[in-house]
């Protein structure tokens, strides 16, 4: 898991993992979620990918675009 940069500083994002057709994300308090091109749609997996690497708006974007649209809840 990579630590997410959290550029905007108030993030509930703590981590993530990228796979080809997946992103895990860890958050503050240590949940980790599952999304899925199957769960979640490829162009959000591809957008969620850009923001985790850019560090800044990936838990703005899964509350407003994706909150219920994990494969799974893994911790």
């Amino acid at each position: 898991m990579e630590r997410y940069q959290n550029l905007g500083g108030d993030s509930g994002v703590a981590g993530y993992e990228i796979g080809p057709d997946y992103i895990r994300v860890q958050f503050s308090d240590g949940s980790i979620y599952l999304y899925t091109c199957m769960s979640a749609g490829d162009q959000n997996i591809e957008h969620m990918k850009q923001l985790a690497r850019n560090g800044q708006g990936l838990n703005s974007f899964i509350n407003a675009a994706v909150r219920k649209a994990y494969a799974r809840k893994e911790r």
